[in-house]
Order: C-alpha cells, then sequence, then structure tokens
C-alpha cells in the first residue's frame, strides 16, 4: 500500500479515483491522523506503523538531517517520481503505472527500510540515503 505525500496529492487521488484503495493521502478519511499539512516529521511515524511505501517529489526529503534520521529509525521506504520536466498529476500516473509492475519487485527485492528509489522515464533505480 502506498501513501502520496502532499508533493503527490494530485497522483494519490487520481490513482483512488481509477478504483485503487491501496493508496491514501494527506486528508484521506481512512487515514485520519495525517490531515492536510501535516509536517513529515508528524507522518513518518504514522506512515511507518502502518507499513506504507511512500510517494513523493521532495527531492530532499531524504536528505535532510531530521527527515533523514526519521528514515533511518522507522525504516521509511520511498519512491521518488521525477524526470527531467516537472510532470504534471496525469503523467505521474501514467508513469507510476507504466512502471508499476517493476517497482513492485523492486520493493520486494529491497523489503524493509529504509530505502528511496526513483521512478523516472526508464523505470527504477535505487537512490542513495545521505550519510548521516
Amino acid at each position: 500500500m502506498y501513501f502520496a505525500d502532499e508533493n503527490t496529492l494530485g497522483l494519490g487521488k487520481l490513482l483512488r479515483r481509477s478504483g485503487r484503495d491501496d493508496v491514501v493521502y494527506p486528508g484521506h478519511p481512512s487515514l485520519p491522523e495525517v490531515p492536510l499539512g501535516t509536517l513529515d516529521l508528524d507522518w513518518m511515524p504514522v506512515i511507518a506503523a502502518r507499513d506504507l511505501v511512500v510517494i513523493t517529489r521532495d527531492k530532499r526529503i531524504r536528505t535532510r538531517p531530521a527527515e533523514l534520521n526519521a528514515y533511518r529509525e522507522f525504516g521509511i521506504r520511498s519512491v521518488w517520481i521525477g524526470a527531467k520536466r516537472d510532470l504534471g498529476p496525469h503523467e505521474q500516473l501514467e508513469l507510476f503505472l507504466r512502471h508499476e509492475t517493476r517497482l513492485q519487485r523492486e520493493m520486494v527485492k529491497r523489503g524493509p527500510g529504509p530505502w528511496a528509489v526513483a521512478l523516472g522515464e526508464a523505470g527504477v533505480r535505487p537512490l542513495r540515503l545521505a550519510d548521516g
């Protein structure tokens, strides 16, 4: 199951509208402890406890010292959606769906967190968590 953070809120809503029940996002009724506007450090333990994989566009979430410590402490697993140009929600959706099978294999291969991967036009690639 996935958690689309506020940076990918549009993607999360599009996935839900398409019939997916394996995606939640800030403000979703089944995730009352993470309302819109919840800070990263406040949602990270909740998402980790629910064993969700984060979908984000926030490049710096895995390098800021406090967030990096939370990655390690809570075993955060994340997918950074990116491309050479900024993608809108519908383009993010197309990219996610095109590579989701590969992404799921990568999630199984990587196992428990912490880890981060990038999802781009070429597929899935590992991202290094900054040294902390």
